[in-house]
């Protein structure tokens, strides 16, 4: 390795200091500029929760399950949702279904809320629409097992974002979306 040269080193020397800068002057009166100037400017702080921010129409919150007409869990166990999912956080076990239109239903369906990425990969992965993500973000839980969220707390979150009235259930097609059409 070839040490620099001599020429190609350039020295830099500290700046002089004047009698004002020695007393910081300067800088008390620029950090009282920077924080009269922000007394007067519009305030753009939320009082969370007592003001509730406004969210995008596709904004990505809480998963839900989807009820068919009947109430009955609309998943048809398909995996197509836990094999599409980029950070491994849903897990279903399939049994068969006790209801004549479907062939499966799903015995259990876990997501880690805490592993989840809100990308919404499972919801486009689903045929027959039966996970979507809310609008709901204030989720909250002291143990990592209460993020856990099981079939029956997903149905529960359907339940009360349809009673809130914000969120629609967007379905494509017949009941059971395309998993209930008839095959040609």
């Amino acid at each position: 390795m070839m040490p620099i040269a001599e020429s190609e080193v350039r020295w830099v020397k500290p700046p002089t200091l004047g009698l004002l800068d020695r007393l910081y002057l300067p800088a008390i009166a620029q950090g009282l500029g920077t924080t009269i100037k922000h007394v007067f400017q519009p305030k753009v702080t939320q009082q969370f929760p007592e003001e509730r921010p406004d969210l995008p129409a596709n904004y990505r919150g809480l998963h839900r399950l989807n009820r068919d007409a009947d109430g009955r869990v609309k998943c048809v166990a398909c995996y197509m949702c836990s094999t599409a999912c980029p950070a491994r956080c849903i897990d279903i076990v399939a049994a068969p279904s006790p209801w004549p239109d479907r062939e499966k239903y799903p015995e259990m369906f876990v997501i880690d809320e805490l592993r989840c990425i809100y990308c919404g990969m499972c919801e486009q992965a689903c045929p027959c629409d039966a996970i979507e993500l809310t609008s709901m973000f204030d989720l909250t839980g002291l143990s990592r097992e209460e993020m856990m969220f099981d079939k029956e707390k997903l149905l529960s979150v359907f339940d009360q974002s349809v009673a809130m009235g914000k969120d629609p259930v967007r379905t494509r097609a017949g009941a059971l979306s395309c998993a209930s059409e008839p095959n040609v």
